[in-house]
């Protein structure tokens, strides 16, 4: 049995790991193959397998090669395989199965085979000749007789990838390598082979522009009379051979659909002021053919006008299906890029919108171009359905790009999803931007590859490993993208057979990358017969002559059982009984059957099959989900479900697919839940949406909606240098003058600019789905501080303050100094003296009295005596 186990280290590299054992088989054999290419065996020198693909493979830089670096490793390696050992020995498949035949041994498991030696296990009761190999051998089976096939892979074609497309070489552009290869697969084993893709440059582009004419687009109309010229210039940038074609559609001509009164047979617009004249509704009209004269494409294009249906609903998927599958009308080349631009300002009619009208007949996915170049059946047959549309378009290499107003665009990216190689772009109301949208979308198809498989047979499983540019391997995709022209992308294909289909039945399938020409032919044949099947001898003497020897072992008449055919049903005996029970004390053939010639004969059962030596094993008594057995992922083996590739869990149930756990931006479930069971589980709190890509309230809810902002209204930032603006910045941005923050749900974001600007918006989640940016038009810029200004307005301040103090100082004293001048006037008024006479005059000699005393004892001065 082979197992195989990849280890991640620290140091970002792996190890593919490969094992060989048998269940009695002590010795394992660990093979680690290291990003330096080196390879160390534990235990015995057996030649290591060859890894499933050179993919698997990561080599760093030289400097981590040395020898000691990788033994700790290989020691890991070796331990761990060694524990997935010893919890497996006591388990043997082969042997409690139900194997009566070569042919149902190797169905049982890959690692089971068959002893075809006529006296195998002779003296013993019961003998089960489908056990391990190394088993086997050790029981004595001559290795001679041992029937174990076991799957293979040849390459039958391959064919070295180009370079570049346009030139004398181009008929022998070769994108995809091998182109053909042969398996042959035995049930239950997988086997893998790679593929390897590239995208060559300057290869030719065949565009086809169809056109919605329905009165509304009239605008859209005037804007591409001219539109030929610029798309080839600008496509001139991306491919030296380009050509250019045009058709046009409105809807079906009958009711309810179109005016079909008299009146508007001719001119569907009577009676209707805005535009009175316009031509008659038609379906779908193939206007000019793929040419590399993109003059011709003006010229028609100046020749059209609109006309007018009675719905809102266009019959646009009518016309991308004839535009798809009408491919000699249209001149599609095999050698080219197919893009089919489909522009519209509405929303399509779907299948069974035909019944409104009486149209009972299913689209039957044929070209009904007549003579004058118009779809003939579009009063006969119903709309086209989304899977008939992705059918030819993948069919017929067709990447289809809806170029759809901002109002429509939810509902087309939905049909994205539907129809694989499909892209969806906004475009303006009067289709100013479609060159732009153009060559966006083409470099947008350019950057990825997505592989798609065809006529998949339904016994065999496919699950794939891609290694894009980074050279890690990712399980479960089968998509690279953001690539450049010219980049070399791997992927493994790990294919197993589930079961065997009826003799001399050959299976293929076909690989190609989505919109691709070239692909990858793979035929299928199956390891399910043993050779030693062709030398049964029937009525052989070794069978009592009522039987056939087949393969070491007697197939008995009906009505004779044993060994050697020697009993006949029916004969019981007490010494046969005990080689019924699986114990003492248990029941004889487990309650499930009946024993007849020491072997057990189970009873039939409605649920399914009861087997064993015991009867102790059934097909039906597995974990169901949803009442379906094993999930419908897996086979019931003896009460356990042995999961189909793909698939894990003890009902199957889960997925081991990752793609659709990848979010625009490459990051598994956007770097905020994990991916379980095919689906992503959000851990971050607040986060949502199928990839957990919806989370106003994560930290980085602003930073990652930032680039979007900078790139999409100002074209900077980190996405405005390449591609994936427009891939990874779907969401509505609408700008305002003034923001709104009080908004319930909305989260403000701000960031500063490159010249220390403030640019505010804020982020909302609709309840559509759809996350809706609000952002002023231009971001906030206050002006630098001015050190000389601020001096200057501190000192003019000073001095105004100074000034106006002085202003109220002399106001004050003017006001005082004329108060009292009044007063002195009035003062002067009232005083009364006559004219000679000064009464402010004071004689300058006085008189004073004064009495004096002398005494005989002292002097006495004014009467006083001292």
């Amino acid at each position: 049995m082979r197992s195989h186990g990849i280890i991640n280290t620290p140091s970002s590299c792996f190890f593919l790991a490969q094992i060989n054992r048998n269940t009695s088989d002590e010795s394992a054999h660990c093979y680690v193959i290291s990003p330096c290419q080196l390879q160390k065996k534990c235990n015995r020198s057996v030649p290591p397998p060859p890894p499933p693909t050179s993919a698997l493979i990561n080599t760093p830089s030289d400097t981590m090669c040395s020898p000691g670096t990788w033994m700790w490793r290989a020691a890991l390696c070796c331990a761990l395989l060694e524990t997935l050992l010893h919890t497996a020995r006591g388990l043997n498949m082969c042997m409690s199965g139900s194997a009566t035949s070569c042919e149902e041994c190797l169905l049982i498991h890959p690692s089971c085979a068959w002893c075809a030696q006529e006296h195998f296990g002779r003296g013993r009761t019961l003998t089960s000749r489908c056990d391990f190999k190394q088993n086997l051998h050790k029981r004595g089976c001559d290795p001679l007789f041992i029937e174990f096939p076991s799957s293979s892979v040849s390459i039958l074609q391959n064919m070295p990838l180009s370079d570049k497309g346009s030139g004398a070489t181009q008929y022998d552009v070769v994108q995809i390598m091998p182109q053909s290869v042969s398996l042959s697969l035995r049930p239950g084993e997988q086997t893998w082979f790679g593929l390897q893709v590239r995208q060559v440059e300057d290869y030719p582009v065949d565009l086809y522009y169809l056109m919605d004419l329905s009165l509304s687009m009239k605008d859209d109309l005037d804007t591409i009379r001219n539109l030929g010229t610029k798309l080839a210039q600008e496509m001139g940038k991306l491919t030296s051979n380009f050509r250019l074609g045009f058709g046009s559609f409105v809807d079906k001509n009958m009711s309810p659909f179109s005016y079909t009164a008299p009146k508007y047979q001719e001119n569907p617009c009577n009676g209707y002021k805005l535009f009175p004249n316009c031509v008659p509704t038609f379906g779908f009209r193939n206007i000019l053919s793929l040419t590399d004269k993109v003059d011709r494409f003006n010229e028609e294009v100046q020749k059209q006008m609109v006309s007018r249906n009675r719905d809102a609903p266009e019959g646009g998927f009518d016309a991308i299906l004839q535009a798809a599958v009408c491919k000699t009308e249209i001149g599609w080349r095999k050698e080219a890029y197919h893009l089919l631009v489909f522009t519209t300002d509405d929303v399509p009619h779907l299948a069974l919108d035909g019944r409104l009208g009486g149209l009972v007949q299913p689209h039957d996915g044929k070209c009904h171009l007549n003579e004058k170049n118009e779809y003939s059946a579009s009063t006969e047959m119903d709309y086209p359905s989304l899977a008939l549309l992705g059918e030819k378009l993948a069919e017929n290499n067709i990447f289809l790009i809806f170029a759809v107003t901002k109002r429509f665009y939810v509902i087309y990216k939905n049909f994205t999803a539907l129809i694989p190689g499909t892209t969806v772009e906004i475009l303006d109301q009067d289709s100013k931007n479609v060159i732009q949208l153009i060559v966006a979308a083409y470099n947008n198809i350019r950057s990825k590859v997505e592989l798609s498989v065809w006529d998949h047979p339904e016994d065999i499983s496919l699950s794939f490993t891609a290694t894009c540019q980074d050279g890690k391997p990712l399980p479960g995709l089968r998509k690279c993208a953001d690539l450049k022209i010219g980049d070399t992308v791997s992927f493994n294909v790990s294919v197993e057979a589930r079961s065997c289909p009826p003799r001399s039945t050959d299976q293929s399938f076909t690989i190609r990358p989505v919109g691709f020409k070239d692909r990858l032919e793979v035929s299928v044949d199956y390891q399910c017969d043993c050779d030693c099947s062709k030398k049964a001898q029937t009525n052989s003497s070794i069978c009592s002559s009522i039987g056939t020897y087949n393969c070491g072992k007697c197939q008995c008449e009906p009505g004779y059982l044993g060994a050697r055919c020697e009993c006949q049903e029916g004969e019981t005996s007490s010494m046969y009984l005990s080689a019924c029970r699986e114990a003492e004390g248990k029941q004889i053939c487990s309650g499930r059957g009946e024993c007849s010639c020491n072997q057990c004969l189970c009873f039939e059962s409605e649920f399914g099959k009861i087997y064993g030596s015991y009867c102790e094993c059934d097909d039906f008594s597995c974990a169901r989900h949803k009442g379906i057995l094993c999930s419908g992922h897996g086979e019931c083996h003896c009460g356990e479900c042995k999961c189909h590739a793909g698939f894990v869990g003890d009902n199957c149930n889960c997925s081991t697919e990752t793609s659709t756990c990848v979010s625009d931006d490459g990051q598994m479930c956007s770097g905020r839940g994990n991916c379980v069971c095919g689906r992503c589980q959000c851990t971050e709190p607040g986060a949502f949406g199928d990839t957990c890509e919806k989370c106003p309230t994560c930290p980085d809810a602003c930073g990652t909606k930032r680039e979007c902002i900078e790139c999409r209204l100002f074209n900077s930032g980190r996405l405005a240098d390449n591609q994936t603006c427009q891939r990874l910045c779907k969401d509505e941005i609408i700008t305002v003058e003034t923001l709104k923050t009080e908004e319930p749900g909305a989260v403000l974001c701000l960031f500063k600019t490159d010249n220390d600007c403030v640019m505010k918006f804020t982020y909302s989640e609709h309840v559509s789905g759809q996350s809706i940016l609000t952002a002023l038009k231009e971001p906030e810029c206050g002006g630098g501080t001015d050190a000389m200004m601020v001096l200057l307005a501190v000192v003019g301040s000073i001095l105004l303050v100074g000034v106006i103090l002085l202003a109220v100082w002399k106001t004050v004293i003017t006001v005082h100094d004329r108060r009292e001048f009044a007063r002195f006037q009035s003062a002067r008024s009232r005083a009364r003296y006559e004219m000679a006479s000064n009464p402010l005059y004071k004689q300058p000699v006085s008189t004073h009295f004064v009495e004096t005393d002398f005494s005989m004892y002292g002097k006495s001065y004014n009467g006083g005596v001292h």
